[in-house]
């Protein structure tokens, strides 16, 4: 198991179950416990609850919860976020939902940090891999009856099985970037959460209940290349400029220049004919990578890791049936919802300013009491589906 991240440890937990002796290797020299927001739909929560997680993660959410649209000024008015559609999606730090998966994984697991697979080769019965440390450069290879690649959208199993990333990535053309705040934003409580949406940028603070919160920034770019030539501060200053932020805004941009973690990177969605070749697998970002604008990027890491493992009980003595049958029936989901996060970046970050008012339309709408229940109802349908996936998969395996 490559990557130590929510995909993968959720798989090892499942496989684990069945029998098998997981290895998680990690990139980075230690655990990472930090994170921003994630959103935990129906789907995932179900897996959470089979994987035996869901009990231990902290709980943030809140009913005093709520949400304003705003502008550089001082008008607000009643706005949406993730945790106003419908589905009642957890609110969670990614932390949060690693420290869980982390706690239920069995001791005799085995962790090797500051690793990398530098070579795989494979024939019909295993899979030869080289691991190398980062630190001391020391390398070993050990065969393996399977590897799964769960280290993200730049997967270095990937790369190394399939081929360069160029040649599954589909750039969306936007930009990202997230840290924790330290302090509230001034004039709002912890559990409020704003969205500032412009024509090609958006800036976001989700809420929580007991925790401070975090800020996405996002916005639209022509030269992906381009953002990072500079500082990554200097990049979100130029595309949120030349207009004065104003006090809401400016704290913002404040406080990810002073964060001591943060993220900054490009997006973009993983799209591959085929997740598997042999006994090497992918899942989560590695595999299709579906983006923040989807809301559905930590639900499909648990749920696709958990779907794996139902397959390889179902089939013990073969391997590539197992892999085959996951993901036909992972495959249909995982279009519908990457189609669907192409759809949702216009509600995330409106490309220009015709989306701009059909965004803040569409906002208004979702909340009168006539119109929104129905709209409520078709995006639960949408999200729900991988659910019954899952769910009918499980029982079809224990029975």
């Amino acid at each position: 198991m490559v990557g130590l991240g929510i995909s993968g440890i959720a798989t090892a937990i499942r496989l684990h179950k069945l029998g098998w002796e997981p290895v998680l290797i990690e990139r980075a020299p230690e655990r990472r416990k930090g994170g921003y927001f994630i959103a935990l739909f129906g789907t995932g929560q179900a897996s959470a609850k089979r994987l035996g997680v869901m009990e231990t993660l902290v709980d943030r959410s809140s009913p005093q919860m709520r949400t304003y649209e705003i502008d550089r000024g001082k008008r607000r008015y009643k706005g949406m976020s993730f945790v106003d559609v419908p589905g009642a999606p957890r609110p969670l730090l990614r932390g949060d939902m690693e420290n869980s998966l982390f706690a239920a994984l069995p001791r005799d697991v085995e962790i090797r940090f500051a690793t990398v697979p530098t070579r795989i080769e494979q024939d019909g019965r295993g899979v030869d891999v080289t691991l190398t440390h980062t630190q001391s450069g020391t390398s070993m290879t050990e065969r393996f009856d399977l590897v799964v690649g769960a280290d993200g959208m730049r997967s270095t199993v990937r790369q190394l099985v399939f081929g360069p990333h160029e040649n599954f990535f589909y750039p969306l053309n936007y930009m990202i970037g997230a840290c924790l705040l330290r302090n509230p934003v001034r004039g709002y409580a912890t559990h409020e959460g704003l969205v500032l949406a412009e024509a090609g940028r958006s800036a976001w603070v989700f809420p929580f209940a007991n925790h401070n919160p975090t800020v996405l920034f996002s916005y639209r770019v022509d030269d992906v290349a381009a953002q990072f030539r500079g500082r990554p501060i200097e990049s979100l200053r130029k595309a949120y400029g030349p207009e004065q932020a104003g006090s809401v805004l400016g704290q913002l941009l404040d406080e990810f220049e002073a964060a001591d973690e943060y993220l900054f990177d490009s997006t973009h969605q993983v799209r591959m004919k085929s997740w598997h070749k042999g006994r090497v697998v992918l899942v989560g970002d590695s595999a299709w990578c579906l983006t923040l604008y989807s809301g559905m990027g930590a639900s499909t890491g648990l749920a696709g890791g958990e779907l794996l493992g139902n397959m390889l009980e179902k089939h013990p003595d073969d391997v590539e049936r197992a892999l085959f049958q996951w993901e036909e029936k992972l495959r249909p989901f995982i279009t519908h919802m990457q189609l669907h996060g192409l759809k949702t970046r216009q509600f995330f970050t409106p490309a220009n300013e015709t989306q701009r008012i059909i965004r803040g339309a569409t906002v208004r709408l979702m909340g009168n009491r006539l119109i929104g229940p129905l709209a409520q109802k078709i995006l639960r349908n949408n999200k729900e589906t991988m659910l019954d996936i899952v769910a009918q998969e499980s029982r079809a395996t224990v029975a």
